[in-house]
């Protein structure tokens, strides 16, 4: 798709392109017999994801393109100097800057350390500065450059900075280097900005929220073919938030299917757009369980809820979660619950758990029942502000197969 040959002999400078929407970046231009910088730190296997400089260099040869892998973190300017000049002397230039590589942390204020805040400001907001500092100079002899950074709109929705207010920070201050370059550089450099309307499936993804989640995005490709398609508007074409999908359509696709992960699934949203919150409250019907009439904590809905989960907990739910959980409700029936899918046969109720929680889950009572109904993904209610997590994001995702078996008893 959108492959046309238009980025044959330019060269690509990407920084964290060992692997993900980097890679996916690097070998559509590769297709073309372009040149490709790979500006990322992993020169060894890591332990849990796939992918370094060296193989992503052997991939992009392997289908036309030339490649150069430069170990670099872009927190240290003279590594990215360095990077940049050999990028240089070996292609006589560089057309295209992709600032992708980034850094995630998604916990509260009193839960991210300064160390987390550091690395996410050093990598994202810095990072992307100082290397498009650095190409800008190489940019401006191009005939058709551009900077490319992986950040969303800014969006200032409170939704979007509750719960993790030092990842949103840092974000967004890649997104702030587009407005201000854009408008600083407008004549000479495209200088815009892509984010994916929805989640995308890559190595750190399952990190995060665990392979389940896999299912609910789509693959790379989009991105690659929405990053393709922008490299092919002038310099004219600058300052621009784009949405994968918004220009792909405008590109002819019609078919979205084909960059699902497993097509039919409803679609995660991605974090930053308003739409994530339309999304979670179109999610089917109300839930409607009965309630006695002047009934109490222990005979309302939320009681009975928990009545139906300790029906449906064994120990192969316990073993396959092995977490501890905690929610907080407020709202028409507001109180402490828990959920012990970690000891014995699990066990579920009222109050602080017996033992200390893996997971604290922070939410409208009204929403905890949707979403053991079936109706509220935990990931969509995270994404969209309605739940606040503390602990391991991964038993959250974990948790929703047992939302799949009480589905039906709701």
């Amino acid at each position: 798709i959108l492959q046309n040959n238009l980025l044959a002999g330019q060269t690509l400078f990407i920084t964290g392109a060992s692997r993900g929407i980097g890679k996916a970046i690097a070998l559509k231009a590769a297709k073309d017999g372009a040149n490709v910088v790979i500006a990322a730190k992993t020169a060894q296997v890591h332990p849990k994801l796939p992918g370094t400089i060296y193989t992503a260099a052997e991939e992009i040869e392997a289908l036309g393109g030339k490649a150069l892998p430069c170990i670099v973190d872009v927190r240290d300017e003279k590594q990215i100097g360095e990077a940049v000049e050999r990028a240089v002397q070996k292609f006589g230039g560089i057309d295209i800057l992709v600032n992708n590589a980034s850094a995630i942390n998604l916990t509260g204020t009193l839960e991210t350390s300064m160390k987390k805040v550091d690395l996410m400001l050093g990598v994202n907001l810095r990072g992307t500065y100082l290397t498009s500092k650095l190409c800008i100079p190489h940019l401006l002899k191009s005939k058709n450059p551009h900077i490319l950074n992986l950040s969303p709109p800014l969006n200032l929705n409170p939704i979007w900075f509750k719960n993790h207010t030092a990842y949103t920070m840092a974000k967004y201050g890649m997104s702030m280097c587009v407005l201000g370059m854009a408008e600083e550089f407008r004549g000479s450099i495209a200088v815009n900005a892509l984010w994916p309307k929805t989640a995308i499936h890559t190595a750190a993804m399952d990190m995060i929220g665990g392979a389940e989640v896999g299912k609910q995005c789509r693959n790379v490709d989009i991105m690659s073919d929405a990053a393709y398609a922008i490299f092919g508007k002038p310099p004219s074409y600058t300052g621009n938030f784009v949405i994968d999908e918004e220009i792909l359509k405008t590109e002819g696709i019609k078919d979205f299917d084909i960059y699902a992960v497993a097509p039919g699934n409803a679609l995660l949203p991605d974090f930053f757009l308003d739409e994530a919150e339309a999304l979670v409250q179109n999610m089917g019907d109300p839930v409607v369980i009965p309630v006695v009439k002047g009934s109490t904590a222990a005979s309302g809905p939320i009681a009975e809820t928990f009545n139906i989960i300790k029906g449906v907990l064994n120990p192969d739910i316990v073993k396959s979660t092995g977490g501890v959980y905690k929610f907080d409700l407020s709202g028409e029936h507001a109180g402490v619950w828990f959920i012990d899918m970690k000891n014995g046969g699990g066990s579920a109720g009222s109050g602080e758990p017996p033992v200390k929680a893996d997971v604290i889950m922070t939410m409208d009572s009204a929403d905890f029942t949707k979403m053991f109904a079936g109706k509220l993904k935990p990931t969509m209610a995270f994404m969209s502000g309605k739940l606040m997590i503390k602990g391991d994001m991964s038993l959250a995702i974990k948790m929703e197969k047992m939302m799949s078996m009480m589905k039906s008893k709701l």
